[in-house]
């Protein structure tokens, strides 16, 4: 198998400087060297103590609940004077979930940077665990919430003013909202977001228009099952058992509260999907989807000066969000427009960095020392130590799929790789599939005047690929670590081409090791015989003896192909790489029946070696089973569809991709992307 998932014990202004400040005067003193070359962590030197339930009051009067974990003095117990600065997590799985135990849940190591000088609390989101109130989904409360949680934080005892945001999923997606909600000058002076998306409607709630239902399940089930599941402990907690001044509630109280969460878990998730099944307003992007995403953010956490390091994945569920994250706040620091891409040669400031890894949502940080990185980059910019991190020149860290090969560079698109035009053509090619067309990729444009296949809409596809467990927020891939038995649907998806809904187009052998490096664009022209179209084109690697392993997707519904013309990011040759789609209310134009129509597919980015000797191919279906699933609102206008892709030299369909040699990426990353030792 030629990819392995690994498991990891977890369910506008310019900056002014992009130095590490200077250390400030009554800050802890660490061991880490001054020299940024030298720089190694600190050891452990404190014990840990713990208040737990700390009633924190919002301004509605909502009592939120915190615990905190502070360094003790290792030989008498007692808190140590410090001052220290503060981490901060809001969490709505539990807090008790992902703080307890030395190395737990959601890439919260407590104690390690308890150990090592810092204060660290964690909150429950309003409405969950111990928290009052009623949860919504990242509700604008949360970040008005969190923002009140930073004032309390800076002003702990032993804390020294200055406090850091850190966690994953809706941990790191909290900490732009918390951000956006703070004053001007407030106590943030360093941000670690882990998988945190940009656009939460088109990076996870649908895929080009369509409904991701399969993360849908899954994220609910989560929010509710994590909730449900917390300790029977944690009423006696917060009746004061185990407690510093925790409130005097009775156990029954607690109890009663327990139920009212889930109960308001369940009024929020019913509404919402119904509201989105139905065609109302949540099923398109707008208003609702851009107070809750972080791209409606990037701006404040520029113009207030917080460092940012994001983590990502190549199979994440934010694969398409977190390299726009990046791109984002590096164009805001060159004073550049957010979505646009960054430009080759850009200036780039160390402030903002981004590691991604071959990772899915549940793997994030295996086989690398995250909590090292997360140490090192709280000390260049909460303790003011000068390190690698706070100089770097190439500050976008990535893994390069299918090869053990981390690389650093510093703009996306990468600069080496040139967009490249393959176009759809008849068949056989070279290596056979299990498509009926067996279609080709050539770089020469068709020269016929006549050509297409057909392509019926089926409502269900082969659940054997990489979508599948991506979706699932990387089950699949945890299960299969967890075992030793792989998956072999995420290194062979060949059956996904089979049947009356799909079309396969293979390239001839590469002849020599090539990368596909970035944003991927897929331009189908096609008839169809109803008013609505679905689309889903995966780009995989073929090998010699026909080995498909999926790399990436993306998928569009036809009334939703209108383009953003300012935010789409054009490749060299002229043609889109990353089709930019509203995907608003108002953006919705059905498709003529008979009329041959153009549908710019945007594919979540990738960077992948193809070695010689293999072969690229695109793979179009109708549907994607299980994770997109048309509503019921646009149900009646994809039954019964009949397509016909064009490939002549009127409509030349094409995928258009980035490509590099292997040999263009030279520059290693070291320490960042190591694993422990």
């Amino acid at each position: 198998m030629r990819r392995t998932h690994l498991m990891v014990a977890a369910l506008v202004a310019i900056v002014a400087s992009t130095t590490a400040p200077a250390v400030p005067v009554g800050a802890a003193t660490t061991s880490g060297s001054a020299s940024g070359a030298g720089w190694s962590p600190q050891p452990p030197s404190y014990g840990e103590g713990s208040e737990l339930n700390q009633p924190v009051t919002m301004s509605d009067g909502t009592v939120l609940r915190a615990d905190v974990f502070y360094p003790t003095d290792p030989a008498t117990g007692a808190a140590a004077t410090g001052p220290f600065p503060v981490l901060l997590q809001q969490t709505p799985y539990g807090k008790q979930n992902v703080s307890s135990g030395a190395a737990s849940l959601a890439n919260t190591n407590v104690s390690y940077f308890v150990e090592r000088g810092y204060i660290v609390v964690v909150a429950d989101v309003r409405g969950t665990g111990s928290s009052a109130g009623t949860w919504g989904l990242f509700t604008p409360v949360q970040g008005t919430d969190g923002a009140a949680l930073v004032d309390w934080s800076a002003k702990l005892p032993h804390a020294d003013g200055k406090v850091g945001l850190f966690g994953e999923s809706y941990m790191g997606i909290n900490q732009f909202l918390t951000v956006a909600a703070l004053p001007r000058h407030n106590p943030v002076k360093a941000m670690f977001p882990i998988i945190a998306g940009n656009d939460l409607y088109q990076d996870t709630v649908t895929q080009g228009g369509l409904l991701d239902l399969e993360f849908s399940a899954f994220y609910l089930g989560l929010v509710g099952g994590l909730n449900a599941a917390n300790p029977l402990t944690t009423p006696l907690q917060r009746a004061g058992a185990g407690t510093t001044g925790g409130p005097a509630t009775t156990a029954t109280n607690a109890l009663a509260e327990e139920l009212q969460h889930d109960a308001g878990l369940l009024s929020y998730d019913a509404p919402a999907l119904l509201t989105v099944e139905r065609g109302g307003p949540q099923s398109y992007d707008g208003p609702y989807w851009m107070a809750r995403s972080p791209l409606s953010t990037l701006a404040k956490v520029v113009a207030d000066h917080i460092p940012a390091f994001l983590v990502g994945g190549w199979h994440d569920l934010f694969q398409r969000g977190e390299l726009l994250n990046y791109t984002g706040l590096q164009n805001l620091a060159a004073q550049r427009p957010v979505l646009a891409p960054m430009r080759a040669g850009q200036p780039v400031t160390p402030r903002y960095q981004l590691l991604m890894g071959p990772w899915t949502h549940l793997t994030t940080g295996a086989g690398v020392d995250l909590t090292r990185v997360e140490l090192e980059w709280f000390d260049t910019w909460l303790l003011g130590q000068t390190t690698p991190l706070g100089s770097t020149t190439t500050p976008l860290h990535l893994n390069l799929l299918d090869t053990h090969r981390w690389i650093n560079t510093a703009t996306w698109p990468l600069a080496s790789a040139s967009a490249t035009q393959l176009y759809f053509g008849a068949g056989p090619g070279a290596t056979a599939s299990a498509s009926d067309n067996q279609g080709t990729l050539t770089a020469a444009p068709p020269g016929t005047s006549t050509g297409s296949d057909p392509v019926v809409f089926t409502g269900a596809s082969s659940a054997c690929d990489l979508q599948t467990d991506q979706w699932s927020a990387g089950l699949i891939a945890a299960a299969s670590a967890d075992s030793g038995v792989p998956d072999p649907c995420t290194t062979d998806d060949v059956t996904l081409g089979a049947g009356p809904g799909a079309l396969t187009y293979t390239s001839a052998p590469v002849g020599t090791d090539e990368v596909i490096g970035g944003p991927i664009d897929v331009s189908v022209y096609a008839t169809s015989t109803t008013t609505d179209t679905e689309l889903v084109a995966t780009v995989e690697e073929v090998g010699p003896t026909g080995t498909s392993v999926p790399l990436t997707s993306g998928a569009l519904l036809g009334e939703m192909r209108r383009e953003t013309a300012a935010h789409t990011w054009m490749g060299s040759d002229g043609q889109p790489l990353l089709p930019a789609h509203a995907e608003t209310a108002g953006s919705v134009e059905p498709v003529v029946p008979g009329v041959v129509t153009r549908y710019d597919i945007q594919v979540f980015p990738t960077f992948a070696e193809v070695p010689a000797g293999w072969s690229i191919r695109v793979t179009i279906t109708t549907s994607d089973t299980p994770q997109l699933a048309p509503t019921l609102a646009q149900m009646p206008a994809l039954v019964g569809g009949v397509y016909r892709v064009q490939r002549h030299a009127g409509a030349a369909s094409f995928l258009n991709v980035p490509l590099a040699p292997a040999s263009a990426f030279s520059t290693p990353c070291t320490a960042v992307c190591s694993p422990a030792t």
